[in-house]
C-alpha cells in the first residue's frame, strides 16, 4: 500500500495577522502628523467595520496600539492619540529637553552624601574610602513626569553642591560651577518593569514598562565625573543612537 502522502509545509509563511496591519496603518497617520496628539480615534466597532474585521480584531489592533505607547484610553470616551515621545540624545536632560523647544523641571526626592557601593565606586573609579554625593531627583517635560534620575558624583570634586537648588542642569553646575570640561558620556540602555513605587512617581500603572539608562560621563582628561542610573518612562521617551562607520577597505 503506497505510502500516505504528506502536504508540504505552506512557502513564504502567509499574510501577517489583521490586526498588526490595522494597527501598522494608524501608526502611520499618527507619524505623519495626520492625526494630531489627543484625537479621538475611531472606536472599535468603527475601526472593525472600515477594515471589514471582526471587533475583536479591531481591539487587538488598538491593544497594541496602548502598548506601544501611541494611544492612550480614557474610557468611557474613547481611544486618544497620545503625546510624541521626546527623543532624547545621551547627556543633559534639561539640556536635551530645551533643544526641542519644550519645558524641563526638576523636583528633589532627596540628596545626601554616602558611602559608595561596590558598583558606584568602580564606576567613578573612587579609592578605598571616598564618598559621594548623590541626587535624586524626579524630571518632567511640560509638567509631565517622565524619568527618575539617581546620580552619583565624587564628593572630593563637588564641595558644596547638595546646597545646589534642585531644577536645572547638574552638568552646568558641573561646568560652571566646578570648571570641569565634560567630554564624553556613554550609557547602556535595558528595558525594565517599573516597581510600585517608581510607577506611582512617574504617574503610570504598576507593572509598566520603563528604560534604564546607565549612563559615565567624563571631563577631558578621562576621570569619570558622574555616574547615573536613570529610570524612564518607556511610553514617553526615545533614545537617539548614532555612530560614525569606518569603512573596511579590506572587506569591500
Amino acid at each position: 500500500m503506497p505510502a500516505a502522502a504528506r502536504k508540504s509545509p505552506p512557502q513564504g509563511g502567509g499574510d501577517p495577522p489583521r490586526y498588526l496591519a490595522i494597527a501598522a496603518l494608524v501608526r502611520d497617520r499618527i507619524a505623519t502628523e495626520q492625526l494630531g496628539p489627543h484625537t479621538l480615534l475611531p472606536s472599535e466597532r468603527e475601526l472593525a467595520e472600515q477594515h471589514g474585521v471582526s471587533r475583536m480584531t479591531a481591539r487587538q489592533a488598538l491593544s497594541l496600539l496602548e502598548s506601544e505607547g501611541v494611544v492612550y484610553r480614557r474610557p468611557p470616551r474613547g481611544t486618544f492619540v497620545a503625546e510624541p515621545r521626546v527623543r532624547f540624545h545621551i547627556g543633559s536632560f534639561s539640556e536635551e529637553v530645551s533643544r526641542l523647544g519644550r519645558r524641563p523641571a526638576a523636583r528633589l526626592l532627596w540628596a545626601e552624601r554616602q558611602q559608595p557601593t561596590p558598583a558606584v565606586q568602580l564606576a567613578l573609579a573612587l579609592p578605598d574610602g571616598a564618598a559621594v554625593h548623590v541626587f535624586h531627583r524626579l524630571r518632567s517635560v511640560d509638567d509631565a513626569p517622565v524619568a527618575l534620575e539617581t546620580t552619583f558624583l565624587p564628593a572630593d570634586l563637588t564641595p558644596g553642591i547638595l546646597d545646589t537648588p534642585e531644577e536645572g542642569s547638574l552638568w552646568a553646575v558641573l561646568r560652571d560651577r566646578y570648571g570641569m570640561r565634560l567630554a564624553r558620556s556613554t550609557a547602556v540602555l535595558e528595558s525594565i518593569v517599573l516597581d510600585d513605587t517608581s510607577s506611582s512617581q512617574l504617574a503610570v500603572r504598576a507593572g509598566s514598562a520603563g528604560t534604564l539608562l546607565t549612563r559615565r560621563t567624563e571631563d577631558d582628561a578621562g576621570r569619570c565625573v558622574e555616574y547615573a542610573r536613570d529610570v524612564y518612562r518607556a511610553d514617553r521617551a526615545a533614545f537617539e543612537v548614532s555612530e560614525v562607520l569606518t569603512v573596511d577597505r579590506t572587506t569591500v
